[in-house]
Parts: C-alpha cells; sequence; structure tokens
C-alpha cells in the first residue's frame, strides 16, 4: 500500500504506538540506532514534535515518524551533546523513519514540516540532526541537502564505528548568514 504523501494525514504519536515505532525503526537500522520499547517510550514523551503519518482510514498504522528534541535534557546521545555544546537554540530530530514502501512519496517532507513549525512555535532558531556518512547513507543526505540542512561538523561515535554528519538548517530561509545547503 503505497500512498502519496497528500493520502496520509498526521497525528501526535501516543504510548500505544511505541510498539509499531520500534518495528518500524528496526527496520531502518542502520540509518538509525536500534532501541527497546523502554528507549523508545521515553524518547516519545521527551519529544517537543513527535508525530506519526498514517492513512485516514488505518489511523493506528503508523507509516513514518520524526521525533524532535527540545535542548536542555539530560540525554546520552553523543550527537545530542554535540548540538547542545553549540550553544544554539535548537531542536534535534533524533529519529526520523518512513516504511520502506513509503519512500520517495514526500512523507518525510510531511513530517518535517512539522518539525520546522513545531521548532519555530517553541521560540526555536534551528533544526538540528546527523546522517550517516559511514556506514554511508547517502540517500538521506540529499534529503536533507534538499530541505535546506547544511554540514556544520562531523564526528566519530559509538567508539569509531560510525561516523556522522552533523546537520543544521536554520529556521528562518531568508537569514543572510544561514549555510549553503548540502550537495
Amino acid at each position: 500500500m503505497n500512498q502519496s504523501a497528500p493520502d496520509l494525514v498526521l497525528r501526535p504519536l501516543t504510548p500505544a504506538d511505541v510498539p509499531a515505532l520500534v518495528l518500524l525503526n528496526r527496520a531502518s537500522v542502520p540509518a538509525v540506532n536500534d532501541i527497546d520499547e523502554r528507549e523508545m517510550a521515553e524518547l516519545v514523551a521527551w519529544s517537543t514534535t513527535a508525530v506519526g503519518a498514517v492513512v485516514p482510514t488505518h489511523p493506528d498504522a503508523v507509516l513514518g515518524f520524526v521525533l524532535a528534541l527540545p535542548p536542555g535534557l539530560d540525554y546520552a546521545s553523543e550527537n545530542y551533546r554535540w548540538f547542545s555544546e553549540r550553544g544554539a537554540d535548537f531542536s534535534y530530530v533524533d529519529r526520523i523513519v518512513v516504511a520502506e514502501g513509503q519512500r520517495g512519496s514526500r512523507v518525510g517532507e510531511r513530517l518535517y514540516q512539522a518539525v520546522f513549525e513545531g521548532a519555530r512555535a517553541a521560540g526555536a532558531t534551528e533544526v538540528d540532526c546527523e546522517v550517516n556518512v559511514e556506514p554511508p547513507n547517502p540517500g538521506s543526505l540529499r534529503f536533507h541537502g534538499r530541505l535546506g540542512f547544511a554540514e556544520v561538523g562531523r564526528q566519530a561515535t559509538k567508539g569509531g564505528s560510525v561516523v556522522v554528519a552533523l546537520l543544521a538548517r536554520p529556521l528562518e530561509a531568508s537569514d543572510a548568514t544561514a549555510p549553503a545547503p548540502l550537495p
């Protein structure tokens, strides 16, 4: 069932969604790290934007989701801490996951639109995330580049087994100080 993004609606995630989110997340490893239900529930609870994409006739079947965190959390993620130390007022996308059959149908763009709106409402000046460069995830780098994200750093994580590009997107597209988009 490959629905186009206009056929989908976004809705807030709830604790009842956690088991399905874990399954969707696991299907996207290594682009995202594997987490269990307890960790997923904690992230959903912490998120300022926690939304899922669903078909209106099947609102319990999440086809994609995004979790964006505010600054100031006691979160052990190396990447979240890197952005926290930059001192920017940010919204951090901990993970965005789209079911394989929905990729390329603009679901990710719809989810990011919700992040941008939520971040603006919270007073953030930028949205931050990371994308693996080792192991490589060129599709995600292209996707984020199209959305206006630019690389602001790199770091090795997980004891050096993973290298990520640290990306930021200013919320004001007309801001003259905005970094150039990724190629």
